[in-house]
């Protein structure tokens, strides 16, 4: 397979600035396209490699699958990550997280976030989920999706993790030990100065972690200034807009042009659709509306035993190589309520995800080079099941969703992914995505 980055062993490699730590593999490729679009060369790893070589990059992510594991697995995973990413000696460490905060009462943010902080000797950090291009902001630590709180929004729904609570600094509070605090966005409109005045003025009050406050890019770039000198940050993606620029001032990175080119994409195209989000619910519908491929995965086939797999592949294999195929398992929260009652949450999932996977591995035998993935642990499963261990981050499709490279591997041909989080995307994502990669 083709690749443009030199791979080079630990004791070689001292051009990580900023290693991030991703608790989903939507997540990962969400924060690394901000970084890439600032010119900042990126390359996602996907869980912690067993041996000791690291990228030649500006920075890396580690992609986890620990948001909807029990905190103590969560930590462990996390802290692993951190010592492989201090070993390739990063300047600065990322704790990502989902922009909709995604995480409950007994969640993972507050612990992974703590514990990352003790092995870092770190006294104080921030938390920033916001992404204001794709409508997160927070405002008096209150957490926003469009113009509704985060409660009022279809996240109450989430079959994992309902967010019912649009206060962030009780939510995160409920999940750590030390004192959560606000950092308001008056106090941040002030700048960077004023803002680490006011970090220090939160460790003499006992504060440890603070809700930052952001509802547009220019309180980002503010809020990253005035965190450069933090060992560890914690935020969704949208913080990282501001990061290169910081990094670049300080003499840590030359921003490289090119860092969003991969090469052209040839072969097949498909889509996989797990994600039961209301913007995947719309990217499904306006697919089938337009009268293109799409076919049903019925969880309840599966848990039957059903060859329900097999029997899509064969229905693929029916379409030309320009008519993608949709498969997906989307559907309204009430036919999902409808299956989970039946077969429980897990097990539908588990199900889904694990179809999924298998999806994917005979569309790559059929000859399809070209994946969109809808859904986070669609993703991470699919990923999991092509054995891909890294990938080099290319073009977005929109806010938070680029095109990526599998590399690292042989895979035969060039194989590009883009895996997007359930919540993003507009209805024509599906169809713009392939056109985009098309053209890469």
């Amino acid at each position: 397979m083709p690749s443009h980055r030199r791979h080079m062993t630990l004791g070689e490699n001292r051009r990580m600035t900023l290693g991030v730590i991703a608790d989903d593999f939507t997540g990962a490729t969400d924060v690394a396209s901000m970084l890439v679009r600032a010119g900042m060369r990126t390359v996602q790893v996907i869980g912690v490699p067993d041996d000791a070589t690291v990228i030649d990059a500006d920075a890396v992510v580690v992609a986890l699958k620990t948001r909807n594991l029990p905190a103590a697995d969560a930590v462990r995973e996390s802290l692993a990550a951190l010592r492989w990413l201090q070993a390739g000696g990063m300047r600065q460490c990322y704790f990502k997280y989902c922009s909709t905060f995604d995480s409950t009462a007994a969640g993972n943010i507050g612990p992974v976030a703590e514990a990352l902080m003790q092995a870092l000797g770190a006294d104080f950090t921030i938390a920033c989920p916001a992404f204001p291009e794709n409508g997160r902001t927070v405002f008096r630590g209150h957490l926003f999706v469009g113009d509704e709180l985060l409660s009022d929004s279809g996240m109450r729904h989430h079959p994992l993790t309902p967010m019912t609570d649009a206060n962030l600094v009780r939510v995160l509070q409920a999940q750590c030990q030390g004192r959560v605090g606000l950092l308001r966005h008056d106090m941040v409109a002030q700048g960077p100065l004023v803002l680490r005045q006011r970090f220090d003025a939160m460790r003499r009050e006992g504060i440890s972690i603070a809700i930052a406050d952001a509802v547009n890019n220019a309180d980002l770039r503010l809020l990253a200034e005035a965190c450069a000198d933090l060992p560890l940050l914690t935020a969704g993606s949208g913080l990282a807009l501001g990061l290169p620029e910081v990094y670049s001032a300080r003499g840590w990175l030359l921003p490289d042009a090119q860092a969003a080119t991969l090469d052209l994409a040839r072969g097949a195209a498909a889509v996989l659709a797990g994600s039961c989000s209301l913007a995947t619910q719309a990217q499904v519908q306006r697919w089938r509306e337009a009268g293109r491929p799409a076919l049903a995965i019925d969880p309840r086939a599966l848990a039957r035993g059903e060859p329900v797999a097999e029997q899509a592949l064969q229905w693929a294999q029916g379409h030309s190589a320009g008519q993608a195929p949709l498969f997906y398992a989307t559907s309204t929260a009430e036919a999902l309520h409808s299956v989970q009652a039946e077969l429980g949450a897990a097990q539908a999932g588990a199900l889904v995800e694990a179809c999924m996977a298998q999806l994917a591995c005979g569309l790559l035998a059929q000859g399809v080079r070209r994946l969109v993935v809808a859904g986070g642990e669609t993703s991470g499963a699919v990923v999991q099941a092509l054995g891909v261990t890294q990938l080099r981050i290319g073009p977005p499709i929109c806010p938070g969703v680029p095109w990526t490279q599998v590399e690292g591997q042989s895979v035969g041909e060039t194989l590009q992914l883009a895996l997007k989080s359930g919540n993003f995307g507009g209805p024509d994502f599906f169809s713009e995505a392939l056109q985009l990669g098309v053209s890469i």
